[in-house]
């Protein structure tokens, strides 16, 4: 295998960002040549003759994907085309297959964008194969494998059905009813094989044929009520969901109220028996203030930042999780079976995991939760936003200590700030708020920590207003 620069050829002025979720950007730019262009400098980073390729169920990912498996193919890679289907379910069969990936998604942002995610045949990237596979990029590499550039079609599905089914049991969620919010999550058969597996009954809720940007972190207030609908009109113990590519999840209790992605990582974490934990610095300080955890770092907003910090970590019983609640397994988990480390963004083990615990000490999953430390959360969004005045808006709030004390004088008496990814203040009163423009999104993320789950929520609500007379 060798990889040469290509001739000539010039940088695309209008080519989406590459970072930390992989490629994104609005699909009228990701043109077929650039798509090609990033597909061999991720192979001249990984030097593999085998590439597996999935794809979540926007309209452009088809497309997207079909340049994907071409290219590899010309560039004599075979081909493992693992269709439609989740993002932690193509990374455990390629990382199964010792084989890098690429997952054609733009997770939870419209459909009028997409990108590609890179996996390698270990795992998810870290930052400095990103640097390499920007800079092959930027290079014009072209890659030269020794195979035959064979196509082949792979139900990556059931191993993914398998893992969760053999390490729970068949007995796991018995007697409970479950809501499924199917919209257009890739992986709302793959939720339903796994419940069902587990003993549970299923209702099925709001099938989409239509793309629906879920973002997990971030439920807006239409779904919200109709989740608390749909719980009183069937009945449901819960209800469960994902984002787009399904490496986040979303849980409901049996009233239909959305229990936070952070809040699952530490109903996860306990379940699991973790030692060290891994989040980022928005998460909820609850994982902080639960004594069963006795390594807890806290990193920038991530899954590389994730990852690179649980090989840190000072117990081999480690796990990572984000806010957004993708869970991160860093060991082999003794349940029913052995559940084995998956070191990538994963929705279904943070949706079983309290699910599991709840049943097994016949608590409600809203019981589980007030059980924990008392800590609320709130997240909110600030949208097509224009990404240079947001971060000279950022920036003047973290270098300008006259901007900063006037933009949060309205919410208390700073006590101290935290740069470690966008600005988090923290107030006097105990309160938090942490602001953020998204690496991967025209978005701008707000957050807010208080003492009382409606005071986080008014904080979010108030911040949110005053972002938006600012920056849009």
């Amino acid at each position: 295998m060798r990889a040469v620069k290509a001739r000539g050829g010039k940088l695309n002025a209008m080519a989406p960002k590459f970072g930390t979720s992989g490629l994104r950007g609005l699909v009228t730019e990701l043109k077929d040549d650039l798509i090609a262009d990033y597909v061999h400098a991720f192979l001249c980073a990984v030097e593999s003759d085998t590439l597996f390729v999935g794809r979540d169920l926007r309209p452009s990912s088809l497309h997207i994907s079909r340049v994907i498996s071409e290219t590899a193919q010309a560039a004599k890679v075979d081909v493992k085309d693992c269709g439609a289907l989740g993002t932690p379910a193509l990374a455990l069969s390629s990382m199964a297959a010792r084989s890098p990936a690429i997952m054609v998604t733009g997770s939870h942002i419209p459909a009028d964008r997409n990108g590609l995610k890179f996996y390698l045949a270990d795992g998810e990237v870290s930052k400095a194969d990103e640097a390499a596979i920007n800079d092959a990029y930027i290079a014009r590499v072209r890659f030269a494998g020794a195979a035959e550039g064979n196509y082949s079609k792979l139900d990556a599905e059931p191993p993914y059905v398998r893992r969760y089914t053999e390490a729970f049991g068949p007995r796991a969620l018995e007697g409970l009813k479950i809501g499924v919010y199917r919209h257009s999550s890739v992986a709302r058969d793959t939720m339903e094989h796994v419940f069902t597996g587990l003993g549970a009954q299923i209702v099925p809720l709001a099938h989409s044929d239509t793309f629906i940007p879920v973002d997990t972190e971030a439920v807006d207030p239409d779904t919200r009520k109709k989740l608390c609908n749909w719980c009183a009109e069937h009945k449901l113990d819960a209800i469960a969901s994902t984002d787009g590519d399904a490496d986040r999840p979303m849980l409901t209790d049996a009233t239909g109220k959305v229990v936070p992605g952070d809040i699952l990582g530490v109903l996860t974490a306990k379940f699991l028996g973790a030692k060290s934990v891994v989040t980022p610095v928005s998460s909820n300080d609850m994982v902080r203030r639960s004594p069963e955890f006795e390594d807890v770092r806290l990193t920038r907003i991530g899954s590389p930042f994730v990852i690179a910090e649980m090989a840190e970590a000072s117990h081999t019983e480690v796990v990572g999780f984000e806010a957004n609640g993708g869970f991160l397994l860093g060991f082999e988990a003794a349940l029913e079976g052995n559940l084995p480390p998956l070191p990538t963004r994963d929705c279904i083990l943070p949706i079983l995991a309290p699910l599991v615990a709840a049943r097994q000490a016949q608590l409600s999953v809203a019981q589980i939760v007030a059980a924990l430390p008392a800590c609320f959360t709130a997240a909110d969004r600030v949208q097509d936003i224009d990404p240079a005045k947001a971060q000279n808006f950022l920036d003047d709030l973290i270098g300008k200590d006259e901007a900063r004390n006037a933009f949060f004088a309205p919410f208390g008496t700073i006590a101290s700030t935290d740069m470690t990814d966008g600005l988090r203040v923290n107030f006097e009163s105990g309160a938090v708020l942490h602001l953020r423009r998204s690496g991967n999104a025209p978005e701008f993320r707000v957050y807010a920590q208080a003492q009382s789950e409606e005071q986080a929520l008014q904080l979010v609500q108030d911040a949110y207003r005053h972002v938006v007379r600012i920056i849009l």
